[in-house]
């Protein structure tokens, strides 16, 4: 009798833990059920992909919706429209919204917000403070609680601890591994009189390579005496890869598409669009990046989408804020690179997929097996297309990469076996739930 299934997949190319092959795969009851030659079997949907590739769900572990307290520049539907679009099928959300996000109370709340409104699974960054260092291992087990996350240099919103005392008060406490916006605010402080005012090329002087790697320098110390384990967020410079090489037992890292594509070159034509925390840099800061990717450094992508209106960037810098749009690029952006030979399609689906499984602990996704969630991203690696402000589904409508041409775009975005994004259309209603951990289950 042949086996039946809600949905099938047929004809697609699967890239996957144990390699790449045509393979069809079968769906039930939200999850993976079979993977291979499903000829005989049926089903209450079928969609051929032939021609395409079929990827683990992509995970998007640092983006910025806004919600609740600046829904004017994004919110959790918004956000999550945005990353559907672009073929993300979860996103770890950060703490530094209007109240922050370091208390029981406040988590819970996202997650209410969130559940069964965003379009994609989801879950929040726990702020760590000096006042919640003593109950950061309670809040990082709660449901939908990501981790601990704490900003070492200044960055849009309230939350900052900066000094060493601080930042160890908090990792003694955690259990977790916990996540890091590496910046040296002591030498950020002192280097103010750097900054230019209309000039947003300035920003990288400012914020120079020395603060980002003084203060990884500094946070890996920390950790080895609380014998505690980091995330080292958004790599903008060659001296953290050369220094993270070293450090790897306790320290792992992520990259950005921005800090992998952009350089410093590009404010000239982009001005404030491009002004992040930490800068976009020069071209030889970009190629250590990709020294990263390519020698297993770096560990995961992640967007940092973190929205602004276009009025709030339009002002002269530095009144200008730090922050773009980048949840619905990652994928088009990266697979651009696939086709451009800098990056191999296994290995984004290592920094996309099995990085982010590996290093959080994800229970049930990052990758395609018999009894997983069935998440997946969808792409045509052979796609020209364009990308442009129009397309775009986050509330702040713009895009630094608009009018760029890439090759590779996502098809479809599968979420817990529904189809929600299908040729740049939303097929179904937001139907998000927490990403469970396998250390707070």
């Amino acid at each position: 009798m042949p086996q039946t299934y809600d949905l099938i997949l047929t004809g697609g190319t699967v890239v996957n833990h144990d390699g790449i092959g045509r393979r069809d795969i079968g769906i039930r009851d939200g999850r993976t059920a079979a993977i291979g030659d499903l000829g005989p079997a049926d089903a209450g949907e079928t969609v051929d992909c032939t021609g395409l590739h079929i990827l683990p769900g992509v995970i998007d572990s640092q983006v910025h919706f806004r919600e609740p307290g600046l829904e004017h520049k994004e919110d959790l539907e918004t956000g999550s429209l945005a990353a559907v679009l672009g073929g993300v099928t979860s996103v770890f959300e950060m703490p530094n919204t209007r109240p922050l996000t370091t208390s029981d109370t406040a988590l819970a709340d996202k997650v209410t917000r969130a559940r069964h409104r965003m379009h994609c699974d989801f879950a929040f960054w726990v702020g760590g403070t000096r006042d919640n260092a003593a109950q950061v291992g309670e809040l990082e087990r709660l449901p939908g609680a990501a981790g601990i996350k704490v900003f070492m240099g200044s960055s849009t919103g309230d939350l900052l601890v900066e000094d060493d005392d601080g930042v160890h008060s908090i990792l003694a406490n955690t259990r977790r591994r916990a996540a890091f916006h590496s910046e040296d605010e002591f030498r950020l402080r002192d280097r103010l009189g750097e900054r230019i005012e209309g000039d947003p090329a300035s920003h990288p002087v400012w914020r120079d390579e020395i603060a980002a790697l003084q203060c990884t320098e500094r946070l890996v110390g920390i950790a080895r005496r609380a014998r505690a384990r980091i995330h080292v967020l958004h790599i903008s410079t060659a001296g953290e890869i050369d220094f993270l090489e070293r450090h790897k037992d306790v320290a792992s890292c992520e990259a950005t598409p921005h800090h992998l594509t952009l350089t410093a070159e590009d404010y000239e034509r982009l001005g404030t669009l491009i002004q992040m925390n930490p800068p976009v840099r020069d071209a030889r800061h970009r190629d250590g990046v990709w020294r990263g990717i390519t020698q297993g450094i770096v560990d995961v992508l992640g967007s940092d989408h973190a929205p602004h209106t276009l009025e709030e960037k339009e002002k002269p810098y530095p009144a200008s804020p730090s922050g773009m749009t980048g949840v619905q690029t990652l994928v088009p952006i990266m697979l651009d690179h696939v086709a451009a030979g800098r990056l191999t399609i296994e290995r984004f689906v290592d920094l996309t997929s099995h990085g982010p499984q590996r290093l959080f602990g994800i229970a049930g996704k990052g990758r395609i097996a018999a009894g997983w969630d069935a998440d997946l991203t969808i792409v045509d690696l052979k796609r020209p297309a364009t990308i442009t402000n129009a397309q775009q589904g986050s509330k702040a409508g713009w895009t630094p990469y608009d009018g760029r041409a890439v090759t590779g775009w996502p098809v479809g975005t599968i979420v817990r076996g529904r189809r929600v994004m299908w040729e740049g259309e939303i097929v179904g209603p937001g139907q998000g739930e927490p990403v469970r951990f396998q250390e707070a289950l």
